[in-house]
């Protein structure tokens, strides 16, 4: 039986997976974001992203980083929930938790060959942007799925 905690990734394990895809001259495409409700809009995203290359690695914030960026009332999944979810989904092919406030760090060990942003973000906004073009990656956004936000569906939740 397929154990979806298998994608869940630490940094190390990236290392080797990092090699193998590299090997395989496989086109990486990365993205990230906290994904604390998962929802259509967030499906749709990343199976969106997944068909700009070959393996679609997630990057999520851990549970500090996103109480860091929304507030103390976030994450409302902890991060093995949010993660397992994620790697639940099968044209994702890796998930890897970052502590920092933004996945610089970890788009600086992958060198992604596509790093995608949903259409909220801006070229000018897009944390890595300069760096992946730097070496001769593409920068893609995507457009949002109207009607589906966490922050959206949470305050549609609680009656705002």
């Amino acid at each position: 039986m397929y154990d979806t905690r298998q994608k869940i990734l630490c940094w190390e394990e990236l290392d080797r997976w990092l090699a193998y895809w590299r090997f395989l001259e496989q086109k990486l495409v990365f993205t990230n974001g906290c994904f604390d409700i998962l929802h259509l809009g967030h499906v749709q995203y990343l199976e969106e992203a997944s068909k700009l290359g070959d393996v679609l690695i997630v990057g999520l914030n851990s549970d500090q980083s996103v109480r860091r960026l929304k507030g103390p009332k976030r994450p409302i999944q902890d991060q093995e929930a949010r993660a397992r979810l994620l790697a639940a989904m099968e044209f994702v092919e890796a998930v890897v938790i970052f502590e920092e406030d933004t996945p610089l760090r970890l788009i600086e060990k992958i060198r992604p060959d596509v790093l995608v942003k949903g259409g909220d973000y801006t070229r000018e906004t897009i944390v890595g942007a300069d760096l992946v073009e730097s070496y001769g990656g593409a920068v893609v956004t995507l457009p949002l799925v109207p009607g589906y936000s966490t922050t959206g569906l949470l305050a549609r939740a609680c009656g705002s």
